[in-house]
């Protein structure tokens, strides 16, 4: 179909005729005028459509198979063989190498000064789960992380200037950090705690916030707060490999209960950590939008 407007502003559908010469010979030659819709949609494409949609499908259940059967093979075969080959040992080699004492400064000093060194410090939130649980675990984690957190921010701010150089040649990630570098006191210390619980990597955020003109108390103080549920999962993912390398070191299966309680333990961290990784993101995302409607 053809679109015209006529002379009065109306719009006019026309439809667009082929003009075809053929040859009779009964008739002659004559000349066969024919409609053809354009609005119609190929047959062809819509079969292709329902192709790809299907081919989509089959795609998807095929990748959840192979998950499914990649995580079976984990709890089945790997779980159990990296248990007693490395974990177990290692188990054993820290408890008849380091006294608890020992132990306790080791955990501090890696926590304190590995981000330092842009080197992660999960391992040791481990262990001080493995070995001190929840209450004396979660004591001895945050007060290195409060060293942790403070010595790259000192030692960025003598590289002040390139910092900013480099976040300059990523626009997004700064207007995503910058957000915490205005505002007072409560909107800096806002800022900055969602970003430790935002996916944003954490060593790389430790330098990366002088740079953005926060000031340390918001910062030190928005950081150990926005830590507070990576410690815990920390802690808990100690627990449970303790928990898992003991009833594989005695040679015993978990109870029904034991297992119960695992597995609802570990669903609700791993529920938990997801629903402040989305909130974070969700409440960075209108910091930003209200600093960008402030600067205009």
């Amino acid at each position: 179909m053809t679109y015209d407007e006529d002379d009065d502003g109306g719009d006019e559908l026309v439809p667009q005729l082929t003009l075809r010469i053929e040859n009779d010979d009964k008739n002659g030659e004559y000349v066969k005028l024919r409609s053809e819709p354009q609005d119609s949609e190929p047959e062809g494409s819509l079969s292709e459509a329902s192709t790809c949609s299907l081919w989509y499908w089959v795609k998807l259940v095929l990748f959840l198979a192979f998950l499914g059967f990649l995580a079976a093979a984990v709890i089945v075969w790997i779980g159990p063989f990296f248990m007693d080959k490395v974990i177990i040992p290692i188990i054993n080699w820290e408890r008849n190498t380091f006294s608890r004492p020992v132990l306790i400064v080791l955990i501090f000093v890696s926590v304190a000064f590995f981000p330092t060194l842009l080197l992660p410090t999960s391992p040791s939130m481990w262990m001080a789960g493995m070995k001190f649980g929840y209450g004396f675990g979660f004591l001895l984690i945050i007060s290195a992380a409060s060293i942790g957190v403070s010595l790259p921010f000192l030692i960025g701010s003598i590289f002040h200037h390139k910092i900013q150089g480099w976040l300059e040649k990523y626009p997004k990630k700064a207007s995503f950090l910058r957000s915490a570098g205005g505002g007072n006191w409560f909107h800096q210390f806002r800022a900055v705690a969602l970003i430790r619980v935002s996916p944003f990597p954490y060593i790389l955020y430790n330098y990366c916030a002088v740079a953005t003109n926060v000031k340390y108390g918001p910062y030190i103080t928005g950081s150990l707060v926005g830590i507070i549920p990576e410690i815990f999962v920390a802690i808990y993912t100690g627990i449970f490999i303790q928990t898992l390398a003991d009833a594989s070191h005695e040679k015993h299966a978990l109870s029904a209960l034991q297992i119960i309680l695992n597995v609802s333990g570990f669903c609700l961290t791993v529920a938990a950590a997801v629903f402040s990784t989305v909130y974070a993101k969700r409440r960075l995302k209108q910091l930003q939008e209200e600093d960008e409607v402030l600067l205009k």
